[in-house]
C-alpha cells in the first residue's frame, strides 16, 4: 500500500500572528509545485485563524499542538476540540513529549485527548517515544507499546484510520541528536506491528508513521525513506520557511 508522506512543522510557542502571515508568504511561495507530500503546519492557537485564511485554498493543512479533554467548562486557559475545528483546524497533535514531561500529561489523559479529538472531527497525530535513559537500558520497544496501548484503548476499528502515530525519541527532540535510520525504521515497525496485531494487517499497512527529533533538511530523505517511516514531525526546523520549504523538497522527492 502506498502511503502519502507527511511533514508537519509543530512550531511549539513561536510565531506571533504577524509573523505567522509573513512565514506563510515566503513558504507558499517555496512550495509552488512540490504535491508529493502532504504538508501541515502547527501553529500556537494564537494564529490559528489567521494561519487559516491565509492558506485557504491551497494545500497547506492547518493543526493545533493540544487540546482539552472536555468539549466545554470551567478550564482556564484550555481550548477544547470545538474551538480547534471552528479555527479552521483539521488536525492535532496528542501526547507530544513536551505536554507528558513538562505539563504533566500522563497516559489517562492522553487516552482522553486522543477520543476528544475523534469527536470533535479532527485528525489527532498521537505522539510517543522513549526517554534517552529508557534507550539505553533497551527498553525502547516496551515503552512506545505502553504508550499505544494506554492512547488506544479507546479507538475502535472503524476509527483507527483517523489517527496517525509520530515517533518522537525524546532525547532527540531539540538536542540536534537524531535517530538513525536503523533506530527509527526499528520503532517505526514495532508500532506497525503493534497497530496490526491491535487493528489488523489492513489498518496496519494504511496508517501513517512519522518520526520526530531534530529533523533537518540534510536527514530528512534519509529518514522518509525508510520502509515504516512515512514523513516527519518538525520541530526548530519548521520556524524556518526555506529550511522548512527544503525538508518538503527533501520528500517530495524521496
Amino acid at each position: 500500500m502506498v502511503r502519502r508522506p507527511m511533514i508537519a512543522g509543530n512550531w511549539k510557542m513561536h510565531m506571533t500572528s504577524q509573523e505567522t502571515e509573513t512565514f506563510i508568504g515566503v513558504f507558499l511561495e517555496r512550495i509552488s509545485g512540490l504535491e508529493k507530500a502532504e504538508i501541515l503546519l502547527i501553529p500556537p492557537y494564537t494564529s490559528l485563524e489567521r494561519a487559516a485564511r491565509l492558506l485557504e485554498g491551497t494545500t497547506v493543512g492547518l493543526g493545533a499542538q493540544d487540546l482539552h479533554f472536555e468539549e466545554r467548562g470551567a478550564y482556564t486557559g484550555a481550548v477544547s476540540g470545538g474551538m480547534i475545528r471552528a479555527s479552521g483546524c483539521g488536525y492535532v497533535l496528542v501526547g507530544h513529549s513536551e505536554r507528558r514531561h513538562i505539563f504533566g500529561d500522563d497516559s489517562d489523559v492522553v487516552c482522553r485527548k486522543l477520543r476528544a479529538a475523534l469527536f470533535a472531527g479532527l485528525l489527532p497525530i498521537l505522539c510517543v517515544g522513549e526517554l534517552l535513559e529508557e534507550r539505553r537500558s533497551e527498553r525502547t520497544q516496551a515503552v512506545v507499546t505502553a504508550q499505544l496501548e494506554t492512547a488506544l484503548r479507546e479507538v475502535g476499528a472503524d476509527e483507527i484510520e483517523r489517527v496517525a502515530i509520530a515517533y518522537e525519541p525524546v532525547w532527540a527532540i531539540g538536542t540536534g541528536e537524531t535517530a538513525t535510520p536503523d533506530q527509527a525504521q526499528g520503532a517505526a515497525s514495532v508500532i506497525r506491528a503493534w497497530v496490526s496485531s491491535r487493528f489488523g494487517v489492513e489498518a496496519a499497512g494504511a496508517m501513517r508513521i512519522l518520526y520526530g527529533g531534530s529533523v533537518k533538511p540534510e536527514n530528512t530523505a534519509s529518514l522518509v525513506s525508510l520502509a515504516d517511516v512515512d514523513g516527519a514531525l518538525v520541530g526548530g526546523a519548521s520556524l524556518d520557511p526555506d529550511a522548512f520549504a527544503r525538508i518538503v523538497e527533501e520528500a517530495s522527492n524521496g
